[in-house]
């Protein structure tokens, strides 16, 4: 049987970074406890009075020792964003990257595991939800690791990959594979990890045990397995929010037992219609109990994720989208849909200004764009209010539908759906279209 294989997880790049080993930790043969603190100098590791071109720390007994970084960023680009102090088994390495300290954690795919079902959700979820996500979270991380090792390169940096750019447009997206020196980093731009900072429950260890090297595939390839907070009633297309690359098995169905049955929501008629309404979709509910089983402590404080509603002012939306993008618009006039996915996800959208008209996307950059975080998702339709004779609105309305890029599971969807009986090998297969679940190891 094959081995569990090992992934690098960047945790935090920090100017200085202060750690504590609770249990002893190896290094260059020395065996060091207690708090640290390392800086970069000069491109280099400084710690305890020596420079270093990297350093690794490897815990005696990984089952009991761990370490603790202080100040960790999460939500990075959220509305959510905050520090916490985090925990981590493992091994812990320190690298420089761009004049700061890279933190990377060493450890095997299923112990990662562990710490991801618990940050991604409630580690109080029901058992099929906690399967379902182990073996996504499983195949998307390790269909990363492949990716990168079948091409033999890494792109350097958390770039933004550009698909068209010019005067009048600026299409790009984000996306994990711009990680140089490890395998994902530890926040939402990847999966999120905390370590063992979340506490993880027996049934999350059930759910790895019962799942153990299961993954997603399509046509003898791991899949892609993308997934999200809310879809907002319609999957959308891998495509439309990423690099330009069909995959069958994340295509357009309703969030629903009667999968087919959706509007064409790439019409601009039928896209308003669907969001100005509250159609039924498993990911259409207020079930306290069942949201808990998704969202963690700050993710409750989203309250409303099917449908939502942002309002600005001229002066607000101007400034933000100035301060958001770079180029001043001046006044705005209009914000124009221009393409829209499956979902009803604008991944094209027109900013008309006194100054300038540009088309910018792809989702990511438009929620980037119109929020001093994150907005909830780019399925959304704009009001307009009190339209002086000038042709300057006073005020724009955002009214919308869902929570992040819809494509693949929708996690509020699937605990729906654990709530109502499905299995987890149902609730995969109703968000990943003719997939298989098979064990890898």
């Amino acid at each position: 049987m094959a081995q569990v294989p090992q992934v690098r997880v960047g945790i935090m790049n920090e100017p200085l970074i202060e750690f504590v080993f609770n249990g002893d930790y190896c290094v260059d043969g020395e065996k060091v406890t207690g708090n640290h603190l390392a800086r970069c100098v000069d491109g280099k590791v400084e710690w305890n009075g020596k420079k270093y071109n990297n350093l690794l720390f490897v815990p005696t007994n990984a089952d009991t020792d761990f370490f603790t970084l202080e100040s960790v960023t999460i939500g990075v680009s959220f509305h959510w964003k905050r520090k916490e102090n985090q925990s981590f088994r493992g091994a812990l390495q320190l690298i420089v990257e761009n004049n700061r300290i890279t933190t990377i954690n060493i450890l095997s795919v299923e112990e990662y595991l562990l710490s991801v079902i618990s940050s991604e959700m409630s580690a109080n979820a029901s058992l099929e939800l906690l399967k379902a996500h182990a073996v996504i979270s499983r195949s998307w991380l390790l269909a990363q690791i492949n990716k990168d090792s079948s091409d033999g390169t890494h792109d350097p940096g958390l770039h933004q990959e550009f698909e068209t750019s010019s005067d009048d447009e600026e299409i790009k997206w984000w996306d994990r594979d711009d990680h140089v020196n490890f395998d994902v980093c530890a926040d939402d731009h990847c999966q999120r990890y905390q370590g063992i900072t979340r506490a993880s429950t027996e049934a999350v260890r059930q759910a790895i045990e019962a799942t153990w090297g299961q993954v997603l595939m399509y046509g003898g390839e791991l899949c892609d397995a993308r997934f999200s907070k809310s879809c907002g009633g319609v999957y959308e297309q891998f495509e439309n929010c990423w690099q330009d690359e069909h995959h069958p098995y994340l295509v357009a169905r309703r969030d629903d037992d009667d999968e087919m049955n959706f509007p064409d929501l790439t019409r601009e008629d039928n896209a308003a219609d669907w969001i100005l309404s509250s159609p039924h979709a498993h990911c259409n509910t207020t079930d306290k109990e069942i949201l808990s089983q998704v969202l963690n402590d700050y993710d409750q404080e989203t309250t409303d994720f099917y449908r939502w509603r942002v309002e600005y002012t001229q002066d607000e939306l101007s400034k933000l989208i100035k301060e958001r993008t770079g180029d001043d618009y001046g006044r705005i006039i209009d914000l124009e849909p221009v393409a829209r996915g499956t979902s009803g996800r604008l991944y094209k959208l027109r900013i008309v200004g006194e100054k300038l008209t540009k088309t910018i996307g792809k989702e990511l950059a438009i929620r980037y764009a119109l929020s001093p975080s994150c907005l909830y998702s780019s399925a959304f339709i704009v009001e307009k209010i009190n339209e002086i004779p000038d042709g300057f609105p006073e005020k724009f309305i955002l009214r919308g539908a869902g929570w992040g890029h819809g494509v693949g599971l929708c996690q509020i969807g699937a605990a729906v759906m654990g709530a109502k009986g499905y299995d987890y090998s149902q609730i995969l297969l109703h968000y990943f279209i003719d997939a298989q679940i098979k064990s890898i190891y």
